[in-house]
């Protein structure tokens, strides 16, 4: 399993709330919430992000509320991973439920520029950047069979 694309870059413990505001939680149709994903910190977000483009934040990403409309927006906008130094654990694990890769790594996090094109192997374990290879951990074979699933209830559901 691969991604790449072109990084949009955040700083420390964005949470919930910046990432889908609640002023539109009155849905959950992901077609809807993509329209509003990250647009309290960037209101071109929308606009900018491409299929496959990856998101890089700093410590605590996805802190605050456990709603799973965050993930869900941001998988909807066409990103296709996060990285960061750290993730909300609540946010991490509706991330891998519904099928939405997310990376801890501190010195990728850090060392990746916004802009920058960059090149995900989940297999292998590893982020390119246009400067350096940077190791991180594999997915265990069941956390891949649910993204490649796109998320928990399609993996249970093929079972």
């Amino acid at each position: 399993m691969k991604s790449q694309g072109t990084v949009h870059k955040y700083g420390d413990n964005i949470d919930t709330d910046v990432i889908i505001p609640a002023r539109y939680l009155n849905s959950s149709d992901p077609e809807e919430l993509k329209l509003h994903c990250m647009e309290d910190i960037d209101a071109e977000f929308i606009r900018k992000v491409q299929p496959g483009d990856i998101i890089v934040g700093g410590r605590n990403f996805g802190c605050g509320s456990s709603r799973e409309h965050a993930p869900l927006a941001i998988k909807a906008a066409g990103i296709s991973c996060v990285v960061a130094e750290s993730f909300a654990r609540i946010f991490y694990r509706n991330a891998i439920n519904i099928g939405l890769p997310i990376i801890e790594s501190a010195e990728a996090a850090k060392a990746i520029q916004n802009g920058e094109k960059i090149e995900i192997d989940f297999d292998k374990g590893e982020i390119k950047s246009k400067d350096k290879v940077f190791d991180v951990p594999a997915f265990p074979a069941f956390i891949q069979e649910i993204i490649t699933a796109g998320g928990l209830l399609n993996r249970m559901a093929k079972k």
